[in-house]
């Protein structure tokens, strides 16, 4: 996601994809569902580890 994408979305001009909502979660240390306000908890849930 550059930069163009963020202000974008920030002016509401677009949607992020759910690529870019988990880059934002991540970044931002934080669930996807805080991001989309379904939820007032910003701590994450704990991720799943691959084997």
């Amino acid at each position: 996601m550059d930069q163009s994408d963020y202000s974008k979305i920030e002016r509401g001009l677009r949607y992020p994809t759910v690529e870019q909502l988990i880059i934002l979660s991540e970044l931002f240390g934080t669930s996807v569902d805080y991001l989309l306000d379904l939820t007032d908890v910003e701590k994450p849930y704990p991720r799943k580890t691959n084997p």
